[in-house]
């Protein structure tokens, strides 16, 4: 009878799982077939154009706003139904963030509409459609993201499971097209700057997909061709961002929730002085550091070699005093003994994910510089920071994955269970027990005392003292008083020494998360404004080949600028639990 009672549960769960199955499938399938359309136009495969390529973005963007419009539509004629909520996902300091990414994207799409108009005598019409259905794309999907984030969808899973996976794979296409094009970009400007390096047995063939006719308007053009490029790293994270906040819709849909979820922990600055500090000094160092080698590198082979030095030896110092931060933190953490949570939580798996395996990138980019320097013939002095630089790399990555993992696992500290149920004994005279129900006078121990009482039961301990019926025993009396008033001051010291250490633990701690988060940013910076010395370094080119080396760094270096800002973000979020 247990096991035919327990068939309906067991039917049910079975085409819910396959249609995870099959939705993950086709999203795949969508994204490959998309990324191999990408790949053929970047190489300049034979009947394959720009058009085509983003006639199928068009396609797949126009799919997923009908779906977000239905999805929205349903949501509104069931808004007074009570739904279930996943709390820890769609933060708002998140959702904030997005909504920047996504502002400066639309900067972006009027650059790229007026770029069309000065150029659509030799431009497809695709170019102009594109970044139009790319804005009312980008309108939607934060609105929606805003809205519907937290979702637990238990209705019309099947279908809903497709297009929020249609929604994650169109993400990632997006941010693949955006990386792309912002690499070509990149690889041309490297390609000009190796000559100046010495580096001339390296054949300078540029990859141009500039139009091939005149702009109508020579000033606009410039200023819109030049500030395309530099708001693709805001667009580049906007879509990576969705992308992740949709994936975790889609895990939660159909999911069962957890009634004692965490309650909001909304970021303070109290407390953080210190650690907002030094991070802004690492800040506007390294915005200076920026400013300075994009003016010197390639203007001669001694400027060059001039910038590369400095940016090395600042990157240095950083990465050296993030280790320090990190170790000092995981220190504090071995020193305290608190329970991780291992509860079910789809945001937080896949936060620890990405931590890894976008870093995964500049290990890549770490372990071949290191290999190039051991063999490689000649070594320029420059180069020689650059050991230093990837072995920190590689240990800081390995150290702050390290702190951000534990941090976001651990439960949050809640006020003692002894604490919480403390009454307060006293003994009479008659031998009789009296509670009183408050034990805020442990906070506040001059209350007590003011009061005439004094706590008799503290954690297990007992004291006590006479309450004067009739006036006999005064001398006893005073010396019962002296004795409970030493025990509850002691009591009171070790109760306040306790929360003391912890307070200064947690200050330090938050601190630490604040400076880390400031320098992440920092390192964010460099490489997603052109500030890459694995393309300007030229000695791995020389060791591994230029185009070999190429590969490596455009497929490496979109995980590595990723990285920067998840760990900024996981950071963010560490220094709001603590």
């Amino acid at each position: 009878m247990e096991k035919a009672a327990g068939c309906p549960a067991v039917g049910g769960s079975y085409p819910q799982k396959n249609a995870e199955i099959l939705s993950s499938q086709y999203g795949i399938n969508l994204f490959l077939a998309g990324l191999l359309l990408t790949f053929a136009w970047a190489v300049h495969a034979v009947g394959i154009s720009k058009s085509h390529l983003l006639s199928y973005l068009i396609t797949l963007m126009l799919i997923q706003l009908l779906w977000m419009l239905w999805y929205l539509c349903r949501s509104c004629t069931q808004r007074r139904l009570i739904r279930d909520k996943d709390t820890h996902a769609g933060a708002r300091w998140l959702k904030c963030g997005i909504t920047l990414f996504a502002v400066i994207t639309l900067i972006l799409d009027s650059f790229k509409i007026g770029y069309y108009i000065d150029f659509s005598n030799c431009l497809s019409p695709t170019e102009g459609i594109f970044p139009v259905t790319h804005a009312m794309h980008t309108i939607l999907q934060v609105y929606f993201l805003w809205c519907h984030a937290k979702d637990i969808i238990q209705s019309f899973k099947t279908l809903e499971r497709f297009g929020v996976i249609h929604s994650v794979f169109t993400n990632l296409l997006l941010w693949t097209n955006g990386v792309l094009t912002e690499s070509k970009h990149q690889l041309n400007e490297h390609k000009e700057r190796l000559i100046t390096l010495g580096f001339g047995n390296i054949t300078i063939v540029l990859d141009d997909h500039a139009p091939q006719c005149n702009c109508t308007t020579t000033t606009l053009c410039s200023i819109f061709s030049q500030g395309i490029y530099y708001l693709y790293p805001f667009n580049i994270e906007y879509h990576i961002l969705a992308s992740t906040m949709l994936y975790v819709l889609w895990k939660n849909i159909g999911r069962k929730v957890e009634r004692h979820q965490q309650h909001k922990t909304p970021f303070k600055f109290h407390g953080i002085t210190v650690g907002m500090i030094f991070g802004l000094i690492v800040l506007t160092s390294t915005i200076a550091i920026v400013v300075v080698y994009l003016i010197q590198i390639g203007r001669s082979k001694t400027k060059s070699e001039l910038a590369l030095t400095m940016f090395y030896l600042h990157a240095i110092f950083v990465l050296a005093l993030m280790c320090t931060a990190g170790i000092v933190a995981l220190l504090i953490y071995r020193l305290e003994d608190r329970s991780l949570d291992n509860s079910k939580n789809p945001a937080r798996k896949l936060d620890a994910e990405l931590l890894v395996g976008t870093a995964a990138g500049s290990w890549l980019l770490s372990w071949g510089s290191i290999l190039a320097i051991i063999c490689a013939q000649a070594h320029p002095k420059y180069t020689w920071y650059n050991l230093p630089y990837s072995v920190l790399v590689i240990i800081e990555k390995y150290i702050q994955n390290l702190f951000i993992i534990e941090s976001i696992h651990r439960e949050q500290e809640k006020v003692n269970d002894d604490i919480k149920t403390l009454r307060i004994v006293t003994i009479s005279r008659g031998s009789t027990l009296s509670l009183t129900p408050s034990y805020k006078e442990i906070y506040n121990g001059g209350a007590a005392r003011d009061h005439g009482e004094v706590p008799c039961l503290f954690k297990g301990s007992i004291c006590g003292r006479e309450n004067d019926g009739g006036g006999s025993g005064d001398a006893k009396e005073e010396t019962n008083q002296d004795k409970s008033s030493v025990m509850h001051s002691a009591s009171d010291f070790s109760f306040y020494g306790r929360n003391s250490v912890t307070n200064s633990k947690r200050r330090i701690l938050k601190n630490i998360a604040a400076f880390l988060f400031l320098c992440n940013l920092s390192l964010w910076i460099p490489p997603a404004f052109g500030c890459r010395p694995e393309y300007d370094n030229g000695l791995e080119e020389i060791v591994f080949g230029f185009e070999p080396w190429i590969i490596v760094v455009n497929l490496a270096m979109p995980f590595s600028i990723f990285y920067r800002m998840h760990s900024a973000a996981s950071l963010f979020e560490v220094n709001c639990k603590t």
